[in-house]
């Protein structure tokens, strides 16, 4: 009572934590979105954490050394597309690889995860490393220009508008369109579906390409947003975590948010975790499995009841 006290004083006790309650659901929302758009079709994008770095790798390299000058106007958008396109690109290679010869998207978005952390690393402790850092690994700081506008009065930017906006375009898309009906009709019926007509491979493509794009957003927002920089420190999870999100909110881009803020509220307490009860920094890594553990034990039971029945035995059976 006393460690769960002191997580809700620390999340929800001063407008600081407030503000990094938003901060942290930033990002956790577009990989939410990310995760649920590929499970809306039975794919598992397990690979958010590594669209989320090269997204973050594409923006700053954007904002580094090809938008000097520009005027803020069209670098900020440029410098958020070029986030979507480098997490696309890197969900478009398991996506390709499972459309053409079906090697299983689990395994190639997880081991491509680790490409991406190492080549991130690659850059700023090598050829993107500031000359005038002193030695330490990172990028120089990116110009103001390409920082994204925080809300009044926190820490929390435009990223998190462009998560909510995102949110509420998935669940018109998913739900109105033409493209949304074949994508959840593929996902309850991928045999229906080819029997209806549907390309499975096309849309396989397209789904893992739009879910890189949405774990990319949250790199860019993350570099342009938080760090300014593209440094140690950037690969923390968020990916990871997203998953959760995803689950918790049962698919349901509408959900997404809600969770999302819950699961960062859960972080930020669990720092608190640290600084005053001196328990370890990992314990809110543990709660959140706990909390997804319980969700999927309360899934399975929702779904598979045991029901006791008793019948008079007959005249044969008693003899």
């Amino acid at each position: 009572l006393t460690a769960y006290g002191v997580m809700f004083k620390g999340a929800l006790g001063s407008s600081h934590a407030l503000s990094e309650i938003l901060v942290k659901g930033c990002p956790l929302i577009l990989t939410g979105l990310a995760v649920a758009l590929a499970a809306t079709m039975l794919l598992w994008n397990i690979g958010c954490e590594g669209q989320f770095v090269m997204g973050a790798v594409f923006s700053a390299g954007f904002a580094l050394f090809l938008a000097p000058g520009w005027p803020t106007a069209a670098l900020i958008p440029c410098a958020v597309l070029a986030g979507a396109l480098g997490g696309m690109l890197w969900a478009l290679v398991p996506g390709l690889l499972k459309a053409r010869f079906q090697v299983n998207e689990i395994l190639t978005t997880l081991l491509l995860n680790y490409v991406a952390i190492i080549f991130a690393e690659h850059l700023y402790f090598g050829p993107w490393r500031d000359p005038m850092g002193m030695g330490f690994p990172g990028t120089a700081m990116l110009d103001v220009s390409a920082w994204l506008p925080r809300l009044p009065g926190t820490r929390a930017h435009l990223g998190l508008v462009l998560g909510l906006v995102a949110a509420g375009t998935m669940h018109v898309l998913l739900k109105r369109s033409r493209w949304g009906f074949s994508i959840r009709t593929m996902g309850h019926g991928p045999l229906a579906a080819r029997y209806a007509g549907m390309s499975v491979k096309l849309q396989t493509v397209v789904v893992m390409g739009v879910s890189g794009a949405l774990a990319g957003l949250a790199g860019m927002a993350e570099v342009l947003g938080v760090q300014h920089k593209l440094q140690q420190g950037l690969a923390v999870g968020y990916g990871y975590d997203g998953i959760i999100v995803a689950w918790l909110a049962r698919l349901n881009p509408l959900g997404i948010p809600v969770a999302a803020l819950f699961l960062a509220m859960l972080i930020v307490g669990g720092e608190q975790l640290q600084s005053s009860l001196h328990l370890p920094a990992a314990l809110s890594k543990v709660l959140e499995a706990v909390l997804l553990l319980g969700f999927l034990a309360g899934e399975f039971l929702d779904r598979n009841r045991i029901v006791l029945s008793w019948r008079s035995p007959t005249a044969g059976e008693e003899a």
